[in-house]
């Protein structure tokens, strides 16, 4: 891999799975979104919602915003909520200190924890839940949660909880038992897959924090990117590792549209579209040795 990364001139991968904030782009619904929470979790609004579909870079979202707020927060992240009742109240218990022993019944706990946050309040300290995926939590759960919001004062709330989830959150908190904890949503955003200029900016967002001092993807690679991974950050980080991929093991100092139609064909979830477009430089580029290179620009630059 070092090959690889000295072949391109990049000091680290660019396109890696692992949510990494270093290369967050400020992109407009993921800003909408950042923003609505920073401002709704100084003003303690209680429930706050994000909705996204799988790969849109909500986890990327939650660990930014977990990274701006500053030591007035106390924070708890829970990235994979499928947990019982007790389960949930024990995870908040143990992370803001509350004095919780073996044996306690849910009252006893339920007090500790209301103790604790007053003692915290007290301190001028806001407490704040940030769970992921939160579409997998059981509704007694989610009841339970609810339960714990009703710990405030006359004046202020003592906890405040923010649920980044799949549109099947909403789904979720539209059932009729669960309308109380949906009235207590006071914001939701959503966020939207990149556009096509989105997906290009994005690429050479990504590439020039990695180390990249020039364009690596041609403008038709980015635009068939986009429209095989139909804008979706982690497809677009997938196909275009693989893209960058074919061009090293073929010697090329740029990715053009074969080495994005090799990565398309490779990628399962690649649109249909996207794969139906990639057939084309598959079957023109056997050609390419006998074009001219104002044909072969056309190809790859035309669109």
């Amino acid at each position: 891999m070092s090959m690889y990364l000295e072949h391109f001139g990049l000091r680290e991968k660019p396109f890696s799975l692992t949510p990494d904030t270093q290369f967050y782009l400020n992109e407009q619904s993921h800003r909408d979104a950042l923003n609505t929470m920073l401002v709704s979790l100084k003003h303690s609004e209680g429930f706050i919602k994000i909705v996204g579909e799988v790969g849109t870079g909500k986890t990327l979202l939650c660990r930014k915003l977990l990274s701006m707020l500053d030591d007035v927060y106390l924070t708890s992240y829970i990235p994979n909520p499928y947990l019982t009742p007790a389960e949930l109240k024990a995870h908040v218990a143990r992370e803001i200190g509350a004095q919780v022993t073996a044996g306690m019944d849910t009252q006893e706990i339920m007090l500790a924890i209301y103790d604790r946050l007053l003692q915290l309040a007290s301190e001028g300290r806001q407490v704040v839940l940030v769970i992921d995926e939160a579409q997998a939590m059981p509704r007694e759960t989610i009841e339970s949660l609810r339960l714990l919001t009703n710990l405030e004062t006359e004046k202020r709330k003592l906890f405040q909880v923010v649920l980044l989830g799949q549109p099947e959150l909403d789904e979720l908190l539209n059932r009729d038992d669960l309308r109380q904890l949906k009235q207590r949503i006071v914001f939701s955003e959503n966020l939207h897959p990149l556009t096509t200029e989105g997906t290009r900016q994005y690429i050479r967002h990504r590439l020039g924090l990695a180390g990249a001092r020039r364009d690596l993807f041609t403008g038709a690679a980015a635009w068939l990117l986009a429209k095989a991974s139909r804008g979706v950050p982690r497809l677009v980080n997938v196909m275009a590792h693989k893209a960058l991929l074919s061009a090293y093991g073929r010697g090329s100092l740029n990715v053009d549209s074969w080495h994005v139609a090799r990565a398309i064909s490779d990628t399962e979830e690649s649109s249909a579209l996207g794969k139906l477009l990639s057939l084309r430089w598959h079957l023109l580029w056997p050609l390419a040795g006998a074009m001219s290179a104002g044909v072969l620009l056309l190809l790859d630059g035309g669109i």
